[in-house]
């Protein structure tokens, strides 16, 4: 059976029609007719290999809801369910991180743009593990990006057991900030946003922001010393590490979910005084993204996107590039 896609055919290349012979459908498989894909800032990295690991034809796409039109016998999903699958298509199912539900971290992983095709298509064959059901309270075209960019900033509120008593920073006011800021307001939490654009402050304050800092302004960073308990980096850019470390109360946690181009570098004494951890998260388990989609159900978060035709894909994805998506760009037919 052939699927019809948009592909980048070289590094750095347009998207162009590309069709392809899909695998045969495997008994835990499941066949999805793609109505929506969101457009993550990691499809542009992949089109431009940034990471080395891109092959080509390149089919980008991680942000994916349709309706299933098959499955292998085995896949546990409904013919004509609304489903979603994000940057995850796979892994072992067998060693000690799938057995605890964290498939994100198996060393097996596999992903949907690099081990396979993508979504900017019109149908995908992915291992039904992975496809999950879209709460009926979310648009399927608000719900494409929550599988990546909202559940890669809510798995870490999750995992470092985020609640109304915790300060919340968000560095970073764009595609998975906007998104954060939302989810901390909703968790109750009294959130901080930090950005290097003084513009996006009324912006910022309507996602849920009580407080807004300008990064690049020194007397605004000094004053948020020991401010938040936990502070959310999403921004994509270099930021200045240290200034942005002395914003955490002591026992705080800077957990990193962007993309800066340049190694974090942080004296060891920045750590010592105040007990403080630096860590990271990887996107997250079929399970948080369950978690994620009832949360934005019950409490109303939902990404601001823009919506292009698939016919668009490369126009787009060039928005996305640019910076200039307010804040998620959504194809959809």
């Amino acid at each position: 059976m052939s699927f019809n896609a948009y592909a980048a055919r070289e590094r750095g290349g347009a998207l162009e029609p590309f069709d392809y012979d899909a695998d045969p459908l495997g008994a835990d498989d499941v066949e999805i007719e793609i109505t929506h894909c969101g457009i993550c800032h990691s499809d542009v990295h992949l089109v431009d290999d940034d990471w080395g690991i891109s092959r080509y034809p390149l089919v980008p796409g991680h942000e994916i809801v349709g309706v299933v039109k098959a499955k292998g016998d085995d896949a546990e999903v409904e013919i004509g369910a609304r489903v979603g699958v994000g940057w995850q298509r796979g892994s072992c199912g067998e060693c000690e991180w799938c057995e605890r539900d964290e498939e994100n971290v198996c060393p097996d992983m596999r992903a949907t743009c690099v081990d396979g095709y993508g979504g900017f298509a019109d149908r995908i064959r992915i291992d039904g593990r992975f496809v999950l059901p879209i709460p009926e309270r979310i648009s399927s075209e608000a719900a494409g990006p929550l599988f990546c960019g909202g559940v890669t900033v809510f798995a870490p509120a999750l995992r470092w057991m985020i609640d109304a008593k915790t300060k919340v920073g968000v560095v970073g006011v764009g595609g998975l900030g906007h998104l954060a800021l939302q989810f901390s307001r909703a968790m109750g939490c009294e959130t901080t946003a930090f950005s290097s654009t003084p513009a996006k402050e009324e912006e910022a304050r309507g996602f849920g922001a009580d407080r807004f800092v300008v990064s690049t302004d020194a007397g605004e960073m000094k004053s948020a010393r020991n401010l938040v308990d936990f502070l959310l980096v999403t921004a994509s850019a270099d930021i200045d590490w240290r200034a942005h470390l002395a914003a955490l109360r002591p026992n705080g946690v800077m957990c990193v979910v962007g993309a800066p181009p340049s190694p974090i570098c942080l004296p060891a004494g920045a750590y010592h005084v105040g007990q403080k951890t630096v860590t990271g998260s990887a996107i997250g388990s079929p399970r948080a993204i369950r978690e994620t989609l009832q949360f934005a159900a019950d409490h109303g978060v939902r990404p601001q996107t823009e919506l292009y035709p698939f016919e668009e894909a490369d126009r787009a994805l060039a928005r996305t590039r640019a910076n200039e998506a307010r804040y998620r760009v959504v194809l959809g037919r």
